[in-house]
């Protein structure tokens, strides 16, 4: 059974890695051109399955376009029977329709819940309290192939997107083991995904990352994990923009406004939301790393009426 294996991010590298470990034969691996980063913008950076791809051997193709001739004939040139998709692009039909077998996608969702390009963040904005991976085969519209397998992860009330991302890494692996080995033996059976429980997970914005303190706490709370550590709620703190990265929350009733904080300016910094207040642990100010609330406080002096 020839397989390749489509990724880039390190969600993908597990996917791959429980493939070649229990013997299946990868021909090769499509993934992300190459681009450059880092200081100056001028430090080479390849995604982490093509790193992980040359460690083991594995042909690698880094496609500009998935339309071209070139590509094409390269990936026809393979002769797989399948391919599995973990966090890659969208295919045209030309690419998806060509292996015998199909193609399968993992999707950091519960399909049909959370169709779209973020399913992990907005589950926790959701405030679900479980979430899973699907493995599906794809067709036109994108997220609704029929599915093959399900399995659950649950969404913890300390979870952040970043720690249920590594979690649900490693239970997609397993996921797509058991696809392929399920492929292979050819007794399996398909369920047509259900339209009507369909729910969006779009891909996120930087401008749609700004956090509301007119909502619930709870609300606020969710909204922070859900996008921390990538790409980050954010709020203005003193004209300058902030991301929140790790809080706790408690409810309060007084009369204090929404956005207020409260502050001793050395360790501790809460903000008011509608019914209650969002307790700051980490932060990171924008074009400066990563700080707890203590350093924070020791560098800026936080004026009464700080929130933007």
């Amino acid at each position: 059974m020839k397989i390749i294996f489509m990724g880039t991010p390190e969600f993908a590298v597990p996917s791959l890695d429980i493939l070649i470990q229990n013997n299946y034969q990868v021909v090769a691996v499509v993934t992300s051109s190459d681009s450059y980063g880092g200081r100056g913008g001028k430090q080479l950076i390849e995604s982490a399955v093509k790193k992980y791809a040359v460690a083991h051997h594995i042909p690698v193709l880094q496609p500009t376009n998935l339309k071209s001739a070139e590509f094409i004939q390269a990936l026809k040139s393979y002769q797989a029977d399948i391919q599995i998709v973990v966090a890659f692009r969208m295919l045209p039909e030309v690419v998806w329709n060509m292996p015998p077998m199909g193609t399968f996608n993992l999707h950091g969702s519960l399909l049909p819940k959370y169709r779209g390009a973020a399913p992990i963040n907005h589950a926790i904005i959701e405030g679900e309290t479980e979430t899973g991976v699907t493995s599906f085969k794809l067709k036109h519209e994108i997220d609704t192939g029929d599915l093959l397998l399900r399995k659950k992860v649950p969404i913890y009330e300390d979870d952040d997107a970043g720690t249920l991302h590594d979690r649900m890494m490693n239970t997609g692996a397993d996921v797509v083991l058991e696809t392929v080995q399920l492929i292979e033996s050819g007794k399996y059976t398909f369920i047509k995904q259900d339209d009507t429980e369909s729910t969006k997970a779009p891909k996120i914005f930087h401008d749609t990352c700004k956090i509301d303190f007119n909502k619930p706490v709870t609300q606020v709370y969710n909204f922070i994990r859900g996008l921390s550590p990538y790409p980050g709620a954010w709020c203005i703190i003193d004209e300058k923009e902030v991301k929140i990265l790790k809080i706790k929350q408690r409810r309060a009733s007084d009369e204090m406004e929404s956005g207020a904080i409260i502050t001793d300016h050395k360790k501790s910094l809460e903000i008011k939301s509608l019914d209650g207040y969002i307790q700051i642990i980490s932060l990171k100010p924008q074009g400066k790393k990563d700080m707890s609330i203590n350093d924070f406080l020791n560098g800026n002096k936080i004026s009464s009426a700080a929130i933007g």
